[in-house]
């Protein structure tokens, strides 16, 4: 996620932390990224943490921090598994429950019980028993609109999946690839969990008779088509789209004064459950400097950074949100869940026909 403040991101290699001392918790690794200070840190587009948080990182433990970014997440993580045994970095960020299982059953991940895992709740830990993954954070996908367009209008925005097919939506929604993206995904997977097996594929039959818009990746979607980015002012002509639940606050971030609303909004009744994860990497040359990452990703300072760098909710119960994010971010108390093992089945066959549905 954390698709907002990172624009910038068409630079695929950045050094997010190049100084600090070797502090005794540290060591010294096998060479992540060609010398056994840097740990390669291998994740999607949207990766974003501030510089304070990771000198800290580097303060406590000797290790810099290299950052791979590898396209949206659902790109990324396919790199990883095409990877597999020789990857390019130490540590994987970014692989969600909607991938999860392709990434454990390709044996992407080492096991390791990140320090912290006693502070995030038992249901974001979906590899509990062998810790190849360690959870960060979670959040909802969800169909955003935006609020000026259908105020204009004097139109109601959706409120559910079942709206979306109404002819009054017609030529509004832009979604991401379920092929390539993993917000695209969880939508899918949104439609397949409340019309079943049959049902879902005539939905999406539905919706492409509404005219939905499918296009590569979130970014695309969000910052290219929708009508409500860059609070409400965006450059697209699409007011519905596919983004998460925790993206109205990214939209008032920076403003002055904040306003009473967000520009956008979202339809509680879209919603799918995620949560990202990160692994050590099968292969890694630092795998001391992996697990320190990893551990790091778990403490106070790193979590309670997320809310403003990447627009998430932190794993670990007891870190503190922003109140622009408590303020402003949309509630989906009853988002769809699904078993990655059932998605793990099932996601190869429900990409392809809605493949052929609605792309081709």
């Amino acid at each position: 996620m954390s698709k907002y403040v990172l624009r910038a991101a068409a630079a695929t290699t950045t050094v997010l932390a190049l100084t600090g001392a070797l502090a005794a918790c540290g060591g010294s690794g096998a060479g992540g990224g060609g010398d056994d200070k840097t740990v390669t840190l291998v994740t999607h587009d949207s990766f974003a943490v501030s510089k304070p948080v990771l000198k800290e990182f580097t303060k406590r433990t000797g290790f810099k921090v290299k950052v791979l970014r590898g396209g949206d997440a659902g790109a990324a993580v396919n790199q990883a598994v095409l990877n597999k045994g020789n990857p390019q970095g130490d540590v994987f960020f970014g692989v969600d429950n909607t991938l999860l299982s392709r990434a454990l059953g390709k044996g992407v991940f080492t096991p390791y019980k990140a320090e912290g895992l006693g502070h995030v709740p038992a249901k974001l830990q979906l590899d509990k028993e062998r810790h190849r993954v360690t959870p960060v954070d979670s959040g909802e996908i969800c169909v955003n609109y935006d609020r000026g367009w259908f105020e204009k209008r004097d139109q109601a925005p959706p409120e559910s999946l079942d709206d979306l097919a109404d002819p009054e939506y017609k030529n509004l929604l832009v979604t991401p690839n379920a092929a390539t993206s993993s917000p695209g995904l969880g939508f899918l997977l949104a439609s397949v969990e409340k019309y079943g097996d049959g049902g879902w594929k005539d939905y999406w039959k539905k919706l492409r008779g509404n005219g939905v818009e499918v296009v590569d990746g979130w970014e695309q979607a969000y910052n290219d088509r929708f009508s409500g980015s860059n609070g409400g002012k965006g450059k697209g002509d699409r007011p519905l789209v596919v983004s998460y639940a925790s993206s109205p606050p990214a939209e008032v971030l920076g403003q002055k004064p904040l306003p009473a609303k967000a520009p956008t909004g979202i339809a509680e009744r879209t919603c799918f459950q995620q949560t990202e994860f990160a692994g050590l990497l099968d292969g890694a040359r630092n795998t001391e400097g992996g697990k320190a990452l990893l551990d790091f990703m778990l403490s106070r300072e790193f979590q309670e950074d997320l809310p403003l760098q990447m627009f998430v909710e932190p794993a670990r119960e007891d870190a503190e949100l922003p109140e622009v994010f408590t303020k402003y971010g949309g509630t989906a108390q009853d988002a769809a869940t699904m078993e990655p093992a059932k998605i793990d089945a099932h996601r190869e066959e429900w990409i392809k026909s809605w493949t052929s549905l609605v792309v081709k």
